[in-house]
């Protein structure tokens, strides 16, 4: 069974900022915070007060947390981009970060290329702490062991039990290999603190080995290192004991709890606390937390979890130690993060993801323009679901993330009129970019408003998020002059007097060609977002990819409010009791062509999450799909030999997108120069991340 837990409420902050953005500098030069900021000056009072950690003191509450980008597996190389990585996070107001997980020794690397840190590591890494300490910050090294985790033939752990996730069964410790790793974290300590870090996090959550160490469902031993609490606690203790003693009393300890593992057999909260105490005695400075296991199937920081969702189970433990706490998961703004504290659910917070999206967040929450803050839409999808697909980890809506050594702009040599056709995501990132380096930009949208397909994907559950990447964009449109001209249909005659045209005009839904198509229940996507056609309640989809697993889950969950409300979302993942029932609001029969996995097309680390909504909802999954025809029985087709009516009231279309590039065809036959980008230059599945890295790349040449 789940490990079922009593929550109190936590905070939701959903704001859509308004007030116009005030920020004029170019992306190579992210603002910090010059002015000293104090919680009487400061409009977050609580995330601007000072903090002690250890012997050292923080001018405000704000970490930002572990990401592992894969840059930390690339040498040399990699440790510069992660130096200008993490120094503009340090100019834009940071003053507590930490790297991605480094191994003490091989057999705790994440990856056969994984990093683990020897001697000479610390002339390498000196160049990451360098760069942020020019900006009067810290960073922390995390030291992560991934144990049954790691994706290596080498790997140990506690007990020879296979995670789930993994298909190497790992080697069991004996007491010579115990021994050894505690001496080789010690060791790896003193490297990082050789190399100018200011401390360390130890990872003691999220599974890996540490936290393999400390719950009953990875610890079978039956001698001193497992069986009762005080064994299984036994080998983070100790870890924490050889790190404070082998490094400086100033170097920080940070400890990643794990607040709640939400697998079988996890450890209960009594022993969660007990934890909490015996690392705060065994010498750690402060307790950051962690929360769930990779193997767990409750999503902890996809769009499905609400704002601050996790908050309460740090809230839990503040008062049972000294040290202070810090809160983690789905913080994506000031105000929530404000709110956090305040409520006195913790001591500090924890944000990884917000500060991919945007380098400056807290310069920018430390003056009082929260609106200007490129937000975190928790997608995931260019930067967990690049690190597992082997990829170098970047942002969805900052393509500059990890990059800053690769994409920079300086202002243009010569201004020049440029015209974009299309405000989705393309036009506004190419606009934004392209008027920041002073040229004179026109954005056309035929719409009565920004966003493109956006605007549509706001109504996926989860997705209200992409409200915010419109406001970002509309106020830096705002504060570097772009004339926005809505409801105008641009023409080629409109278009003659421009230096520079691009065509942003993204896509259209495709219509499958199938008879009876143009049935009155047939409606397309676009159609059922927007609110022009209302749904029955028995609802067919074709088209399985990413847009027809969001439709679906739109369809099953409207009206509820788990992705918004941290007491709903436990009450429908069964947190903190058995998972409840919610009838879905649409009978859902999901189809597709394809022999392959239905639903494959959403991405890789929040897929899963989107069919177990529909599989709970008792939605039905066909694949291997032909489609015959469509009449007033509903929608006839056959799946392998066999013919087959859907009895339905309503049928969408989510069978893929065109282009919309009749202008730009026209004008390039009459030889005028053009520029395409996003969907008009290549529909397939809809891809925002393409569609803004092209704009801002786009706009960075002009």
């Amino acid at each position: 069974m789940t490990q079922t837990l009593l929550a109190p409420a936590a905070c939701l902050t959903n704001p859509l900022h308004t007030r116009p953005a005030l920020d004029r500098l170019s992306s190579q030069q992210p603002t910090g915070f010059e002015l000293p900021v104090t919680s009487q000056t400061s409009p977050f009072p609580h995330l601007f007060t000072p903090l002690k950690v250890g012997r050292q003191e923080l001018p405000n509450r704000i970490l930002m947390g572990s990401m592992h980008t894969g840059l930390e597996e690339q040498g040399e190389e990699g440790l510069a981009r992660l130096a200008a990585f993490y120094a503009e996070r340090a100019r834009g107001g940071c003053s507590l970060m930490v790297t991605g997980g480094f191994s003490p020794n091989p057999e705790g690397r994440l990856g056969a290329e994984g990093g683990f840190l020897v001697d000479a590591d610390a002339s390498h890494h000196q160049q990451v702490s360098d760069a942020v300490h020019a900006h009067g910050s810290r960073i922390l090294l995390q030291l992560l062991h991934a144990g049954r985790y790691g994706y290596q033939p080498d790997i140990v752990a506690p007990s020879p039990i296979r995670a789930p996730i993994n298909k190497t069964t790992p080697r069991e410790m004996d007491e010579t290999d115990i021994q050894r790793t505690i001496a080789d974290y010690a060791r790896a300590a003193q490297i990082a603190q050789a190399a100018g870090y200011d401390g360390v996090e130890l990872m003691g959550s999220e599974g890996y080995l540490i936290n393999q160490f400390t719950a009953p469902r990875t610890n079978k031993r039956d001698d001193r290192w497992g069986g009762s609490f005080e064994n299984r606690a036994r080998f983070p203790v100790q870890v924490i004991k050889a790190v404070r003693a082998a490094t400086d009393p100033q170097f920080i300890i940070m400890y990643r709890l794990s607040v709640l593992d939400i697998v079988e057999d996890g450890s209960p909260f009594e022993e969660v606390a007990a934890l909490a105490k015996l690392a705060e005695n065994a010498g750690a400075d402060i307790l950051n937390s962690g929360i769930g296991w990779h193997e767990a199937r409750i999503p902890t920081i996809a769009q499905a979890v609400p704002r601050a969702g996790w908050s309460w189970a740090t809230e839990r433990l503040m008062g049972k130690v000294e040290i202070p706490l810090i809160a983690t998961n789905r913080i994506n703004t000031p105000e929530t993060a404000e709110q956090v504290i305040a409520d006195g659910h913790a001591d500090m917070v924890s944000m990884a993801r917000p500060f991919l999206a945007d380098a400056n967040f807290a310069g920018k929450a430390a003056r009082g323009t929260p609106e200007e803050i490129n937000t975190c839409i928790a997608c995931n999808q260019a930067c967990l679901d690049h690190y597992f697909k082997g990829k170098d980890a970047t942002c969805l809506v900052n393509p500059r993330a990890c990059r800053e050594t690769m994409l920079t702009w300086k202002p243009a040599d010569t201004a020049r009129k440029v015209a974009i056709v299309g405000a989705g995501v393309a036009g506004l990132s190419c606009a934004v970019t392209a008027a920041e380096r002073g040229h004179d930009v026109t954005l056309f949208e035929a719409a009565t408003q920004i966003g493109g397909q956006f605007l549509l994907a706001r109504h996926i559950p989860g997705k209200e998020e992409f409200n915010e990447t419109l406001r970002y964009f509309r106020n830096r449109a705002d504060a570097f002059g772009v004339s926005l001209m809505l409801n105008t249909r641009a023409e080629a005659a409109t278009l003659a007097d421009f230096d520079d045209v691009v065509m942003a005009t993204g896509v259209a839904p495709r219509v499958p060609d199938i008879a009876g198509v143009d049935h009155p229940c047939v409606m397309t996507y676009e159609e059922l977002l927007s609110g022009a056609r209302e749904p029955g309640k028995r609802v067919a989809v074709i088209g399985a990819g990413g847009v027809g697993v969001d439709v679906a889950v739109h369809l099953v969950e409207r009206g509820l409010r788990s992705h918004l409300d941290p007491a709903e979302f436990r009450s429908t993942w069964g947190v903190a009791r058995e998972p409840e029932d919610h009838a879905p609001s649409h009978d859902v029969v999901l189809l597709q062509r394809s022999t392959g996995k239905m639903g494959a097309g959403p991405g890789k680390t929040t897929g899963w999450v989107h069919r177990l909504v529909l599989l709970r909802a008792n939605a039905e999954m066909i694949a291997d799909v032909s489609y015959r025809r469509i009449d007033d029985e509903g929608l006839h087709i056959s799946v392998g030999n066999e013919d087959r009516l859907i009895k339905c009231d309503s049928i969408v279309l989510c069978a893929g997108q065109v282009s919309v590039n009749a202008l730009a065809d026209s004008m390039k036959a009459d030889d005028r120069p053009v520029h395409v980008i996003g969907g008009a230059s290549f529909a397939g599945e809809l891809d925002a991340q393409r569609a803004i890295e092209e704009g801002t790349l786009l706009g960075s040449r002009l």
